[in-house]
């Protein structure tokens, strides 16, 4: 009997442990999320220069990246050709790609993620897309890589 009842108090208190600490844990350090920021960071630079070599660098040689309207791209050689031509369209159109200054994110061990919202501007500065992503990324010899990686708009495609 008196082991059901220390077995119960250790439940009882792993609940607790869990529902009081592991939600902070799966928020991560903030070093780890101003990390994985900074590889969003890195992936718009990539995109404004239309530098497909800088952004596939961020990818996991296996990531996926789910493109919205269309199929998903397996692997970091096909990402790398799928966004090198998709940012030099947009630059050919005059696109301006931009992050909202408010993302989340968190981290956990060696995954971690990172959402936010974007914008998308013309030539004359007026906004012709909103939307929002969302990336979970692999911690890789210390660097952080996307694993799946998407996004969607706002509104549907004119």
């Amino acid at each position: 009997m008196r082991t059901a009842v220390r077995a119960a108090y250790v439940i009882a208190f792993l609940m607790m442990f869990s529902a009081d600490v592991l939600p902070t844990w799966a928020a991560g350090p903030d070093a780890e999320v101003k990390a994985l920021h900074a590889a969003d960071q890195a992936w718009l630079k990539g995109f404004t220069a239309a530098d497909g070599d800088v952004m596939a660098k961020l990818y996991d040689e296996h990531a996926v990246l789910m493109p919205p309207n269309a199929p998903a791209v397996i692997g970091r050689d096909a990402i790398r050709t799928s966004l090198a031509n998709m940012a030099s369209d947009a630059a050919k159109a005059g696109l301006v790609f931009s992050f909202s200054d408010k993302q989340d994110g968190g981290a956990n061990g060696n995954l971690g993620w990172s959402s936010g919202s974007y914008t998308v501007k013309d030539k004359a500065g007026k906004v012709v897309e909103t939307g929002k992503f969302l990336s979970v990324s692999k911690k890789v010899g210390g660097k952080w890589l996307y694993w799946r990686d998407t996004w969607n708009a706002d509104s549907p495609p004119k």
